[in-house]
């Protein structure tokens, strides 16, 4: 791969304001995994380095979309744990504990 080209940036939904949402952190998280993944499959350095900033990327996007959020009160209950699970977000996995309704 050439130092000209690029991977492709996610454009994802925004909230109102132009911050990004939960959802879309979460999926330019799962978009930057793929783009790390391809880069120790072919190799490049470049998918590499791009998908590990992408990454650091939508943690910061992720911690500033949840600041103020009321997991009892915005949270998915027990969806977003097993997503959380599943994804390796920890994060969404105890928010989807703390959300749980008893």
């Amino acid at each position: 791969m050439s130092s000209t080209s690029a991977t492709p940036q996610a454009n994802l939904p925004a909230q109102k304001d132009g911050e990004p949402t939960l959802l879309s952190s979460h999926a330019a998280y799962v978009k930057a995994s793929a783009v790390d993944a391809v880069g120790s499959i072919t190799g490049s350095t470049e998918w590499k380095q791009s998908g590990h900033q992408q990454k650091e990327d939508a943690i910061a996007d992720m911690k500033k979309a949840s600041e103020g959020r009321d997991p009892a009160k915005d949270g998915y209950g027990k969806v977003e744990e097993l997503a959380g699970k599943a994804s390796g977000c920890e994060g969404m996995e105890q928010e989807g504990r703390e959300s749980i309704k008893k």
